[in-house]
């Protein structure tokens, strides 16, 4: 073989690729991600409801089903040990008339079947007794306990840093574009770069997940785009409900959902409209306008006024409406169609492909695996006394940079420095949320640029938003 060498290649850093990279660095495996984007994160895993889904909606005996009530079951431990943020707020699914109360019953029924713990329908009347913004029109709801709020970015970065503390090497900017059959395993093309041979691949691409399939199996499969358009609330309109708020599952999902998020917040969405670009992450005037007005179906006074920015995302929707996981050709594995409830399921997906690559490859468990990571803390939200002693050892965590989120210099600075460190403002906004507050960056931009080149070394000109080609600055002739 020639080019650079793995045991495995994971094509993706989201967080199903992330997980399973993971999972794969127990083992003493040579594991490499490659992913075309300047960081982890930068696809579909970045623009979701940021739900932990209990699992009552799956088909029973499905891959979704299996998946996602066992990442959600593993979700509460994860967060311990690598130091994220999540919380089980619980799930209503609202019923708006008499009519569809069967419906209703076949949701909880069907949630049984798949070993969802703690189901139970309310009244109406108890609903609102729960939340007291939920309509009056709804006359009932099925009430799932274990479903949760995390933040996407922090599980997604968690698993990457606690991957690469265990011998994972991340290949950033890396493009796959062609993936054939050689002796003993597979060459990957990459753009610009050197080929990469290894003997498995797992394939986590997202919405291309389509593409390196149909590259190496004779059973095609078809990834289509679909976009959801979201809406996001100031965290003055955070507590307008505790608990993630959604309709009777439609043709096309879960429908307009309404929840806080992990960081305090309101997030309501996401449309769905299927697409041909997978690129297409732009938003519409008709699908904004779309998730509001249905949001408003299922809870009352929604503070429209306080949305502070919009977006979209890509779910990789496989026409069969499954997950594809599992060996596809001979040592090519896929996690292909990870659509909602993606997120939910990803540690499952993660253990359960490692242990099948394990097995094929004969690897044994390392005895020195890292099981834990501390994430980057967040002064404001400490006591006066711990701030205190932090700032202390550290005077730069007492120099605000970002105002709406608090966000202070000693933040960002190790943001950069860590593990996977950020370099771009996207990646140092999805590690500390620098930016993501109600000036949407609008006074904190320069400062951050220029803590980032101290940092780096990077020219002020070359310091992009996301990927090459998105510089802030020119440089003057």
């Amino acid at each position: 073989m020639s080019g650079l060498q793995y045991d495995v290649t994971i094509i993706g850093g989201g967080v199903t690729g992330a997980a399973v990279a993971r999972e794969l660095s127990r083992y003493q495996l040579k594991v490499c991600l490659v992913e075309r984007a300047e960081d982890v994160c930068s696809g579909t895993s970045k623009a979701n409801s940021a739900i932990v889904h209990a699992g009552y909606d799956a088909a029973i005996g499905s891959l979704k089903a299996k998946m996602n009530v066992e990442g959600n079951r593993l979700m509460g431990k994860l967060s311990e040990d690598l130091d994220f943020a999540f919380r089980r707020n619980g799930s209503l699914v609202l019923c708006f008339s008499e009519e569809d109360r069967p419906a209703l019953q076949a949701l909880y029924e069907r949630g049984v079947a798949n070993q969802v713990p703690d189901l139970k329908i309310i009244s109406g009347d108890e609903v609102r007794a729960m939340e007291p913004n939920i309509t009056d029109e709804a006359v009932a709801a099925l009430y799932a306990p274990t479903g949760g709020i995390v933040c996407p970015f922090g599980l997604t970065i968690a698993l990457a840093e606690n991957a690469c503390d265990n011998g994972v090497e991340f290949r950033f900017l890396t493009e796959v574009t062609d993936i054939a059959r050689i002796e003993g395993g597979y060459k990957l093309a990459v753009k610009g770069k050197e080929d990469i041979t290894t003997r498995f691949v797992v394939n986590a691409a997202g919405v291309y997940a389509d593409v390196f399939h149909n590259m190496v199996s004779e059973e095609k499969i078809q990834i289509i785009p679909r976009k959801g358009d979201y809406c996001l609330l100031d965290q003055e309109a955070g507590k307008h409900v505790d608990k993630t708020i959604f309709q009777l599952p439609g043709k096309y999902g879960k429908g307009i959902l309404v929840a806080p998020t992990i960081h305090g917040n309101l997030l309501i969405g996401p449309t769905a409209t299927d697409i041909e670009d997978k690129e297409g992450t732009y938003t519409t005037a008709k699908e904004l306008t779309e998730a509001m007005q249905k949001s408003a179906i299922s809870v009352k006074n929604i503070p429209y006024r306080q949305v502070i920015t919009s977006f979209s995302g890509l779910r990789a929707h496989e026409t069969h409406d499954e997950f594809i996981i599992g060996e596809a050709a001979e040592g090519f594995f896929d996690a292909a169609g990870i659509e909602s409830p993606g997120l939910s399921s990803a540690p499952a997906i993660g253990v359960y492909l490692a242990e099948l690559i394990a097995k094929k490859s004969g690897a044994q468990k390392k005895e020195d695996f890292i099981a834990t990571r501390k994430g980057i803390p967040h002064a404001a939200a400490m006591s006066r006394e711990e701030r205190a002693a932090l700032i202390k050892e550290r005077p730069d965590y007492g120099t605000i940079v970002c105002r709406c989120e608090n966000v202070s210099e000693g933040e960002i600075v190790d943001s950069i420095r860590r593990t996977l460190g950020a370099r771009s403002l996207d990646g140092i906004k999805r590690r500390v949320r620098q930016g993501m507050g109600r000036c949407q960056a609008g006074f904190c931009t320069p400062r951050t640029m220029e803590i980032l080149s101290r940092e780096t070394g990077i020219p002020m000109e070359e310091i992009c938003k996301n990927q090459p080609g998105s510089e802030m600055i020119t440089k003057e002739a």
